[in-house]
């Protein structure tokens, strides 16, 4: 395992899972910094997925995960930040892809959508890809150059 830092996020309705989660990631052996929400109480998802991004685009993690209800609130709201891809994936293909191919550094997903047993197995699938490069390298390009053309 490489020395991978990560940023976890989440609002009430992915509190319960991303705690899960994050316990998993910490007995691998991560270091995880958890940006919120620590309770319960209704509260905004961009909130979280705007301070993952912060710490994300600051250069203080690798990669990040944002669990809300459905994850696809999480997924939109930290794609406005440059810099950042992230992905909302209900399956492990998905979650292994898009780091092959797309090199998303966010995995989003919900915890009305998915249990914990698969959460674990997209989370360490995630971190433990590696971006293939290649002839995808281009595509992340025209990616990271669609964040210049605003």
């Amino acid at each position: 395992m490489e020395n991978k830092r990560i940023v976890m996020g989440s609002d009430h309705a992915g509190l319960s899972l991303k705690l899960k989660v994050k316990a998993h990631l910490e007995a691998r052996g991560f270091a995880v910094i958890d940006v919120g929400t620590h309770t319960p109480e209704s509260c905004n998802y961009t909130v979280y997925a705007d301070a993952l991004c912060k710490v994300m685009t600051a250069g203080e993690a690798d990669l990040g995960i944002l669990v809300c209800g459905t994850g696809v609130g999480m997924s939109i709201a930290a794609n406005k930040h440059k810099g950042i891809r992230a992905a909302c994936c209900e399956n492990t293909f998905s979650a292994r892809m898009t780091r092959m191919h797309n090199d998303a550094n966010v995995l989003c997903f919900g915890e009305r959508v998915i249990g914990y047993g698969l959460a674990c197995d997209m989370v360490d699938l995630f971190v433990d890809t590696p971006f293939e490069g290649g002839r995808h390298q281009a595509r992340v390009d025209d990616l990271n150059a669609l964040d210049e053309s605003k």
